[in-house]
């Protein structure tokens, strides 16, 4: 009996989800935080520590793993996990 190799992807019925999880991988990373500790409504300032300069930070990477711009006055306003998630939901495709 031949052996088949299948390869099962988590995102594969749900692509959103690969969003999700690529941008809480960004922010364990960037803020160097427990990936336990990063929760969709978690706030990168109050939540998980960050400074002005870890939200720049933040932001750029999100805009180098999406492959996107994301202007000053709407990066502004991404101040938690969830809204990160949402903006690249609403603005970047699958």
């Amino acid at each position: 009996m031949a052996f088949l190799n299948h390869h099962y992807s988590i995102w594969s019925d749900n692509p959103m989800s690969t969003i999700e999880e690529r941008v809480k991988k960004i922010v364990v990373e960037q803020l160097g935080v427990k990936e336990e500790e990063v929760t969709n409504s978690a706030s990168f300032v109050d939540d998980l520590g960050a400074d002005s300069l870890d939200t720049v930070e933040l932001v750029m990477a999100l805009e180098e793993e999406f492959e996107c711009e994301i202007p000053d006055e709407e990066a502004e306003k991404i101040t938690s996990v969830q809204q990160a998630i949402d903006y690249v939901k609403a603005h970047v495709k699958s």
